[in-house]
């Protein structure tokens, strides 16, 4: 992963907090391992600047993101990364440290929202226990 840095300049886009370092992340890869350009100069023409804090934030949103997007595939029956077992617990353990950290209060959410990590966490732990009856 690649991080580019701003030494205490502008505004972080996430909590609004100035006269901090921000970092930018342009590449790296998802939850599931493929790789991503999240900050191409063709796709992202305004790059997004966090401060340490919300910079781990978007990586829970990010990982958060990647899951629910597989578990909508896995629901309506198309190919998952989610369809593979360990896969499948692997993001169910993640989803639970996600909830944990903001319940927690670790971090002032401000890019996540926990109800909706807490209403995924519930509705993957449903729908593994239906897949298995």
């Amino acid at each position: 992963m690649l991080n580019d840095a701003a030494p205490f300049g502008g505004n972080c886009d996430g909590c609004g907090v100035s006269e901090v370092s921000l970092t930018k992340v342009s590449l790296g890869k998802d939850y599931f391992g493929r790789a991503y350009d999240r900050l191409s100069p063709n796709a992202d023409l305004r790059p997004k600047w966090y401060c340490d804090r919300c910079s781990v934030e978007k990586n829970l949103q990010r990982d958060f993101r990647d899951i629910k997007g597989e578990f909508e595939k896995l629901t309506k029956g198309a190919a998952s990364a989610l369809g593979q077992a360990d896969q499948f617990q692997r993001a169910k353990l993640r989803l639970k440290e996600i909830a944990a950290l903001l319940a927690a209060d670790a971090l002032k959410p401000t890019l996540l929202k926990p109800e909706e990590v807490v209403a995924l966490a519930r509705a993957v732990e449903t729908h593994r226990a239906g897949a298995s009856a």
